[in-house]
């Protein structure tokens, strides 16, 4: 009952609120005994950290209980892949639609330079070594060295691939006879260990409003309100994509597929998407994401298949970003690209968001891999990637939510098609 009076939400937003004002009022200077909000951003990170480590051994536990309790046949991994590959289709029409028929970029056209010097003092994203838009290596990369290196790294796509392997190897042995007892504990256990991961990342969860509050306090004090002054016309141009694909498509999607209205879709989401919105995580915010959409109706099958399984696949808010920013940046820079090279830039945008995603801040790192897939300069890129770090923050959270609201949708969905026992 608590929980309805002062929901997750408000007190998130609360959070936000307190770290505008802390980071607006005092800045870089101390606010007492020497500390600045520089110092309370990293405190506030701790929380995200922890969720994040806890997240990934929940999405282990969850599809290795998910094969132990529901059969995860290969027609639900094939309408899993057709949902995304639809929603990633919209994603990018959505993009060349605000890109090509408003031309935002255009306004940024031969002052690049100056702009810099605005939003000076920011080095450019550098991508890892590892980082690459090529399917063969990103493929490769996804296979661990050892057991333990997915959950080192929080190499998503890995640990699932090494979950679905345990989970359809330990059903095999249940089915087949073989050692009956030692399935049924290992099948307890498992239980055991995703209700208390999932109890544990609810807990954290509740700090959240705290955290969110330093952080906000941090970013704020550094950069300051007036950063926006030459950044609006690129941060509008994103956050209309985003919000066409996020607040249009996947509420009528799913009122239209899943039988559930835009209404009820968006406000079961609540919790979920200012979760990640906050913490700037779609995957900490997984337990979450879970029980929104158990409130929904969601089966746990279609629920997991989406949030834990389909994760990396889900990641439309990444996508839409790379593919957007990119044009935003050529038109910017006065490249006009053809069909053709638009397409290579949608392509590249859609193998960074599925390839790269668990990387942190992977949207404003990868970056420079889709400009350099649309032909455009080393020299360019130098100058245009410090302009979108004053707004990055902004966007990589938004990011976030769109990605949950994909998770949402794509279960939504798979759950109007999974045949129904009983």
């Amino acid at each position: 009952m608590e929980e309805r009076r002062f929901p997750l939400y408000l007190r998130v937003v609360t959070g936000v609120v307190v770290g505008l004002a802390l980071g607006a009022w005092f800045g870089t200077a101390p606010i007492a005994f020497g500390i600045t909000t520089g110092d309370l951003g990293p405190l506030g990170m701790l929380v995200i950290r922890l969720l994040k480590a806890l997240a990934t051994p929940l999405i282990l536990v969850a599809i290795v209980d998910a094969f132990l309790k529901t059969k995860v046949s290969a027609a639900s991994g094939v309408r899993l892949a057709a949902v995304c590959l639809v929603n990633v289709s919209v994603a990018m029409a959505i993009g060349l639609v605000v890109l090509d028929g408003l031309h935002p970029g255009a306004r940024w056209e031969g002052h690049l330079e100056a702009l810099g010097l605005v939003a000076g003092g920011h080095a450019p994203a550098a991508a890892p070594a590892t980082a690459t838009l090529s399917p063969f290596a990103n493929f490769a990369a996804l296979i661990p060295e050892s057991v333990v290196e997915p959950f080192a790294k929080n190499g998503v796509i890995s640990v699932v691939l090494l979950a679905v392997l345990g989970g359809a190897a330990l059903r095999h042995v249940r089915e087949g006879g073989e050692h009956p007892e030692g399935s049924a504990t290992v099948g307890r256990v498992v239980d055991v260990a995703y209700a208390g991961l999932t109890t544990m990342l609810l807990w954290i969860a509740e700090l959240m409003p705290f955290a969110v509050a330093l952080i906000i306090a941090d970013v704020v004090g550094k950069a300051g309100i007036t950063v926006f002054a030459s950044l609006w016309v690129f941060l509008v141009a994103i956050l209309v994509g985003l919000g066409a694909h996020a607040l249009v498509y996947y509420p009528l999607s799913a009122w239209l597929v899943g039988r559930i209205t835009p209404r009820r879709y968006l406000t079961g989401a609540v919790d979920a998407v200012v979760t990640a919105v906050s913490c700037n995580s779609s995957l900490a915010t997984m337990p979450v994401t879970l029980r929104c959409l158990r409130a929904l109706g969601v089966s746990e099958e279609a629920a997991r298949l989406s949030a834990c399984v389909g994760t990396n696949f889900n990641n439309d808010g990444i996508m839409l970003y790379e593919a957007m920013a990119t044009l935003f940046l050529c038109q910017a820079l006065g490249l006009h690209l053809s069909i053709g090279q638009q397409f290579t830039v949608l392509v590249s945008a859609v193998m960074a968001g599925v390839g790269i995603a668990g990387i942190p801040e992977a949207g404003l790192i990868i970056l420079p891999l889709v400009l350099a897939a649309a032909g455009v300069p080393d020299a360019a890129v130098a100058v245009a990637i410090p302009l979108v770090v004053p707004v990055d923050w902004i966007i990589a959270r938004v990011r976030s939510g769109v990605n949950v609201l994909a998770d949402m949708q794509v279960a939504i969905v798979l759950d109007r098609f999974e045949p129904k026992s009983g």
